[in-house]
């Protein structure tokens, strides 16, 4: 069975015969996808083979960019250009249009970012990302020392491309995503197996913190990608697959099992109700009930 159902609303997001579809599989370590609504093609990562590819439904999976530096997790910006998180070189860059690559950050306060991992675009144009640490690793990425002694969540101004870190005191802040409204942002702890929910103030700041929701259950994978739906459920890697929380009170209702960890998803198809998720070595579509939100 590719569900686990833990609360019967549920069942108003995912169909109960709910079926994987592979399409496409022989990758490292997929990450980062994301749909383009208007071309109709998603854009995923391959972390420890330093590449981008792209899948459409004519022509499958094509390379899109080599060498990525070992980019993790991307997203559009407004104009419809690529933003990426690049672990091997602790960049966050701009895909222009004609394919130029703008480098929007890559210090604070003088030292180089740990590895930035997940990015999200805020309705004003902002670009919010995390800093983690696993693009330091062996596997995700280049090995060598850490140069800033915090792990945060950071804002980069669209116009001015100044750097703001906005909250520290996290073990790997992960997965990050606004609410419905955009006053509020939700953020993955992977080692601390929860989800942190913030209140942004009128300046762009962040207040609050507490924990939203605990990720439980069996099976490989821990808090990672993190994105909503278009009525605000939940959406966060986590053990056995992809765990789906209700808004208003942080229950879990039900986990997407894949058969190995899955880090990362988003949705796509002409009506958004495709779901498309990257796990581990193989990219994965089925369907869910509920549409997600385009990214522009």
């Amino acid at each position: 069975m590719n569900i686990e159902i833990r609360d019967d609303r549920f069942l108003d997001v995912v169909p109960e015969d709910l079926e994987l579809e592979t399409l496409a599989d022989g990758f490292a370590f997929t990450e980062g996808p994301i749909w383009h609504p208007h071309e109709r093609h998603l854009t995923f990562s391959d972390i420890p083979n330093s590449r981008m590819h792209r899948w459409t439904e004519k022509k499958g999976v094509k390379v899109f960019r080599k060498p990525s530096h070992m980019t993790n997790g991307n997203t559009y910006d407004r104009e419809g250009r690529i933003l990426s998180c690049e672990h091997e070189t602790s960049r966050v860059t701009r895909t222009e249009l004609n394919g130029a690559i703008t480098v929007l950050a890559s210090h604070y306060d003088g030292k180089e970012l740990n590895s930035p991992n997940d990015i999200v675009v805020r309705r004003d144009g902002s670009i919010w990302f995390t800093d983690p640490t696993f693009g330091r690793l062996s596997g995700t990425g280049l090995v060598r020392k850490l140069e800033l002694d915090h792990r945060g969540v950071y804002r980069i101004d669209p116009d001015t491309f100044e750097l703001t870190l906005l909250a520290t005191g996290f073990g790997q802040p992960n997965g990050l995503a606004f609410t419905l409204d955009h006053q509020g942002l939700y953020v993955a702890d992977t080692p601390r197996l929860h989800i942190r929910r913030f209140e942004i103030d009128d300046h762009g700041g962040l207040a609050g913190g507490d924990v939203f929701a605990e990720s439980t259950g069996q099976g490989a994978g821990a808090p990672d990608g993190l994105k909503i739906d278009s009525v605000g459920h939940v959406f966060c890697a986590g053990p056995g697959g992809v765990h789906v929380y209700h808004p208003d009170d942080g229950a879990c209702l039900g986990v997407i099992r894949t058969p190995a960890f899955c880090a990362n998803f988003t949705w796509g198809g002409d009506d958004f109700c495709t779901f498309f998720m990257t796990s581990s070595t193989c990219l994965y579509r089925t369907q869910l009930k509920v549409p997600g939100i385009p990214l522009f």
